[in-house]
């Protein structure tokens, strides 16, 4: 399944039909791009072209690989739904001895049953696994929700859904789920020394906004900021207990 291809289409308000007029081609031949299926280069540019969007954020497993762009620096990504869900579920699955994930909701995470089995083998095999969510009821999510446009109580839904989701695994060993009440200027995935940092910005949700991959190089390296972030809002939380949430 294509979701890049399937998320710009929908941003653009275009249907495979539209995209088959405009190309010339079968409507079912869009339909198997949705489904996977990757295009002739002529058909992969003039998508990119109708959609007014770099080919690369449509098929980015066709885009050559570079050195990171600066120390500890690994790629910027233009928008979290950009990201192939198979670099979430290998970044997560690579974790050797943590695991953090710090976000308002990270719905889009958890409706992926693979990764949650993943965040579940994985504290199966001693690795450390925490989990910050916005309280559904703090006023950090409602102020969130209007920032993104979509509103306070969409937002502290999102917020309830996904703490729902996650319930599955506070009963694996080696998992640890709290809610925060903090300001987020971003939203934090780690997995030992990897994290993607998904930038916050006004008015845009965080499904359309930047994500940096980021290695630890060391304390004065880009992630480190991100890593004290990280501790400092766990710091201030305590753990979910059964029966709460």
């Amino acid at each position: 399944m294509n979701d890049n291809l399937r998320y710009a289409l929908a941003a653009a308000r275009l249907n495979t039909t539209d995209v088959a007029a405009a190309l010339a081609v079968d409507p079912k031949t869009v339909s198997r791009w949705l489904q996977g299926r990757v295009p002739y280069p002529r058909h992969r540019w003039a998508v990119a072209d109708l959609l007014h969007i770099d080919e690369a954020e449509l098929w980015p497993e066709l885009a050559p690989r570079h050195q990171a762009l600066a120390d500890g620096v690994q790629a910027i990504y233009p928008h979290r739904w950009a990201i192939p869900q198979t670099v979430w579920r290998n970044l997560f699955a690579g974790a050797r001895q943590e695991i953090g994930i710090l976000a308002y909701s990270a719905l889009f995470l958890v409706e992926d049953r693979g990764i949650l089995d993943i965040l579940a083998d994985r504290a199966k095999a001693s690795v450390t696994v925490r989990i910050l969510l916005g309280d559904p009821d703090g006023e950090q999510v409602a102020a969130r929700g209007v920032d993104e446009g979509v509103g306070a109580a969409v937002m502290a839904a999102r917020a309830r859904n996904a703490l729902t989701l996650y319930r599955s695994l506070r009963d694996v060993p080696g998992v640890e789920i709290r809610l925060h009440r903090t300001v987020l200027y971003n939203s934090i995935y780690r997995a030992d020394r990897e994290l993607l940092v998904n930038t916050h910005a006004y008015g845009t949700s965080a499904a359309s906004a930047p994500v940096m991959h980021l290695s630890h190089t060391g304390d004065r390296g880009p992630a480190d900021a991100y890593i004290v972030s990280f501790e400092r809002v766990w710091d201030t939380t305590q753990p979910i207990h059964q029966g709460s949430a």
